[in-house]
């Protein structure tokens, strides 16, 4: 009611405007009184010059200002309106007072909301502020899903945030939800699978293998699918398969993938498979460096264990080493260069050489 109220007063305010000009036509119509007062004034004057109460100079004076006085009202009883300028006056008023109401009412039926339902302020102190808590968030997307549960998106936008929470059982349901309305796909396959394990408490069950299995089956190359296949080979005793899945997706990953590090330690868990060891001082003094510089330095203890082995590569244990450091890193081709170097160092010792096929058995390369 309020908002009509206020579109009913700017409707009077518009009219106001419009018959103000035309009202003050009218006020014209005095001017033949005025010009009856002048005349008087000038009759007046005549009569006081002939009596001898004013002088002959201010006798003239006063004529000609009240001849001026007087030729300015009869220009303005020229104006009066004829009965044609007030026929349409008259048809200015009406057009104003009822085509001006008319027009508004129209333009905001085809162009307002006037069905549109009342949005009261405890409505308006729900919806999403930035600064509130994620719990509150949450609720208020899961209020949402709740009148909307075919909202692809909103099931979307949940899922993460429910398993980031902890709330691993409401995140499957969403990312149910998700494939089902949003469209199927690797990345969301994955995502569930991942959400199965957390319900598991980490444990990669069937169900949860057959999600990743999907998500490979959509895309091979997917990662978040491809390490939990490899954990769920670790889980079930299968080291050797679990480090080979990790093996070659090091070997495919970029330089600057972030997961990189997470294989690197699942593959040291699984076989050993470690960079050169590290002293005490250069373990002190990596805990202050970035990640490129710590990554420089590991692959600087390489560099320097790869020249030491060309100077003596009887050391069988270092050759393998070296072979584990460039496989942890995903540089397979020097791998395999340096296990071709390492057979040809110790190719004239018998028992070197068994040593050394054994240990690159033990790294999934051949023997």
């Amino acid at each position: 009611m309020t908002l009509w109220f206020v579109f009913a007063l700017m409707t009077v305010a518009a009219i106001f405007a419009v018959l103000w000009p035309l009202s003050r036509t009218a006020s014209a119509s005095g001017g033949g009184n005025e010009a009856a007062v002048y005349k008087d004034q000038l009759a007046e004057v005549e009569r006081d010059a002939t009596a001898g109460l004013i002088g002959v100079a201010e006798a003239e004076a006063a004529r000609v200002e009240i001849g001026r006085r007087l030729l300015a009202a009869a220009d303005g009883g020229r104006g009066l309106p004829s009965r044609a300028s007030l026929g349409l006056r008259r048809v200015s008023v009406v057009a104003a007072l009822i085509g001006l109401p008319v027009a508004a009412v129209t333009l905001y039926l085809s162009l307002g909301s006037p069905l549109l339902p009342d949005f009261p302020l405890a409505s308006r102190t729900r919806t999403a502020d930035a600064n509130q808590p994620i719990e509150n968030m949450v609720a208020q997307v899961e209020a949402h899903l709740e009148k909307n549960p075919t909202d692809g998106r909103g099931w979307t936008v949940l899922a993460p945030v429910l398993a980031r929470l902890g709330r691993f059982e409401d995140s499957v349901r969403a990312y149910r939800n998700a494939i089902a309305y949003a469209g199927d796909g690797a990345e969301r396959r994955a995502d569930l699978g991942e959400a199965l394990a957390g319900a598991a408490g980490g444990v990669v069950t069937a169900e949860a293998k057959a999600e990743f299995e999907r998500a490979v089956a959509q895309n091979a190359e997917d990662p978040k699918a491809n390490y939990f296949l490899g954990l769920a080979a670790e889980q079930d005793g299968r080291q050797a398969d679990a480090a080979g899945i990790w093996r070659g997706m090091l070997a495919k990953a970029p330089a600057d993938a972030p997961w990189r590090p997470l294989l690197q330690a699942a593959l040291a868990r699984v076989d050993g498979s470690t960079v050169p060891a590290v002293s005490n001082d250069a373990m002190a003094a990596a805990k202050d460096m970035n990640e490129d510089d710590r990554n420089a330095m590991v692959r600087g203890m390489v560099d320097k264990l790869a020249t030491r082995l060309k100077q003596n590569g009887d050391d069988v244990e270092g050759w393998l080493r070296l072979v584990r450091a460039y496989m942890v890193m995903g540089e397979r081709a020097k791998a395999m260069s340096a296990q071709a170097e390492a057979r040809q160092a110790v190719s004239s010792d018998a028992e070197r050489l068994r040593q050394l096929n054994d240990g690159l058995k033990k790294l999934g390369l051949d023997g």
